[in-house]
């Protein structure tokens, strides 16, 4: 994982000092990108140890276009708890554990009608089904986008979404030829005199990739990011796996990249340890719907990290 640590010494030597919302300041720059190819492992910090857990439930939580956080803390993930609590919920008039129109609300009924309660319809748009769909009838499109960022509803919630948007990506032509070469000395045969149904037979020439560009407006480096990015390489797998493809790359690109001033001397911690082999993230090849993921469904192979990092959370 060296883009990460390129990326923490990258604030560390050339963050600015900024306020913000919070009472911490941070070093933050503006306009930051990585590039993490999905076919060279799982993309799992390994100079800390990070909760794979918690990224799993999380995105299951998202999946299901749930707003509530009884889901996670049933399940033993409290990453959210600091903005379920009655004093923040009841700012925006909702009951303690409600996080109103946040991540899944907006990934499975963006845009839906508020209800005389406070709640929503199910009358908006189910971006994440809409994404599959595309994928599968229309891989070449321009359009296979996915907004978490709702202007109408960003002041609705305690923490309006950081990760924005997301935008995937399908490639690999099935007449590519240099693929077709690939194919044919994997399979030790020579092309001339070989037709298409003997070269299918002895290897994959119709393989296609999907890669993922998420653009985050707001990133707490040592905490979140490491997250951000297992959670999207994850779902980049399982989209992936949902439309018959493979998973390729995954593109983080960020607007305000930032670390707190009380996480300085962790990061400089976390900059002596050297990365390790990155770990094998397996799925159930039977799952072909992206909804009917479980938490049983995924086995990381060969996660030896570094031991955790402790940090505090700035709400």
């Amino acid at each position: 994982m060296k883009q990460y640590l390129s990326m923490l010494e990258h604030i560390l030597t050339t963050g600015e000092e900024r306020g913000n919302r919070t009472a911490i300041p941070t070093l933050g720059v503006f306009g930051y990108q990585a590039r993490f190819n999905l076919q060279e492992g799982f993309p799992l910090l390994t100079t800390k140890k990070i909760h794979l857990k918690s990224i799993i439930y999380e995105l299951l939580w998202f999946l299901r276009g749930d707003t509530q956080v009884q889901y996670l803390q049933d399940n033993g993930v409290r990453i959210w708890n600091e903005w379920a609590t009655a004093e923040q919920t009841a700012k925006f008039g909702r009951k303690e554990g409600d996080l109103g129109p946040v991540y899944g609300h907006q990934w499975r009924n963006f845009g839906a009608t508020i209800q005389a309660d406070g709640g929503y319809a199910s009358d908006g748009v189910d971006q994440l089904s809409e994404i599959i769909e595309t994928i599968k009838k229309n891989p070449n499109s321009r359009r296979i986008i996915l907004t978490g960022w709702n202007p109408k509803e960003a002041n609705q919630v305690a923490l309006p979404p950081c990760h924005t948007l997301f935008q995937f990506y399908v490639s690999g032509k099935k007449d590519d030829r240099s693929k077709k070469e690939d194919t044919l000395q994997k399979c030790g045969v020579d092309e001339k005199g070989v037709s298409e149904k003997e070269i299918n037979e002895k290897g994959d020439n119709n393989a296609r990739f999907l890669s993922c560009q998420l653009y985050q407006r707001s990133a707490d480096v040592f905490l979140g990011v490491p997250f951000n990015i297992a959670s999207y390489a994850l779902l980049t797998m399982m989209i992936a796996q949902a439309t018959g493809l493979e998973a390729k790359e995954f593109v983080h690109t960020f607007g305000d990249l930032h670390l707190y001033t009380n996480h300085i001397e962790q990061a400089k911690l976390q900059l002596t340890r050297e990365p390790k082999p990155l770990p094998k993230m397996h799925l159930n090849p039977a799952v072909k719907d992206i909804f009917s993921f479980r938490y049983e469904d995924f086995r990381l192979e060969g996660y030896e990290p570094h031991p955790h990092i402790k940090a505090e959370v700035a709400i």
